[in-house]
C-alpha cells in the first residue's frame, strides 16, 4: 500500500491525495458505525431516528447515552456498542494518523539511508 523503503518519498501532492483518502475511509467507518448505532437504538429500545442517532452519535463521541435503555435487550445492546465505540475511535485516529506516521519514519530512513 505505502512505498517501500528503498524508494524516494511519494510528492506533497500525493500525500495529500493519501491523506484525503485514508480521512475519507476513517469518516466512512464512523459513519457506518452510527448507522449500526442508530439501527440497534431504533430496534431494541424503539427510539425513533433523531433519538437514535442521539444516542449513537453521543456515545460515538465518547460522552456516553442520553436515554437510559428500558429494554433487557436494549440494556444489551447499548453496552457492547459502547464497547465498539471505544475501538471505533482507536481504529478511525489510526486509520488517519498512519500516513503521516510512514511519511515521517520514510523521510528519516530515506535521509539516513542516503547519508549512508
Amino acid at each position: 500500500m505505502y512505498e517501500p523503503r528503498h524508494h524516494p518519498p511519494i510528492s506533497r501532492d500525493r500525500f495529500l491525495r493519501r491523506l484525503a483518502g485514508h480521512f475519507a475511509l476513517a469518516a466512512g467507518f464512523v459513519l457506518v458505525s452510527l448507522l449500526i448505532g442508530m439501527a440497534g437504538y431504533g430496534a431494541f429500545e424503539r427510539l425513533g431516528w433523531r433519538d437514535a442517532f442521539l444516542n449513537a452519535a453521543m456515545l460515538l463521541g465518547g460522552m456516553g447515552p442520553v436515554e437510559t435503555p428500558q429494554t433487557p435487550a436494549g440494556k444489551v445492546f447499548a453496552g457492547l456498542y459502547a464497547l465498539y465505540c471505544g475501538l471505533v475511535a482507536l481504529v478511525a485516529a489510526a486509520i488517519m494518523l498512519a500516513p503521516a506516521v510512514h511519511r515521517m519514519l520514510h523521510l528519516f530512513h530515506w535521509k539516513a539511508d542516503r547519508e549512508g
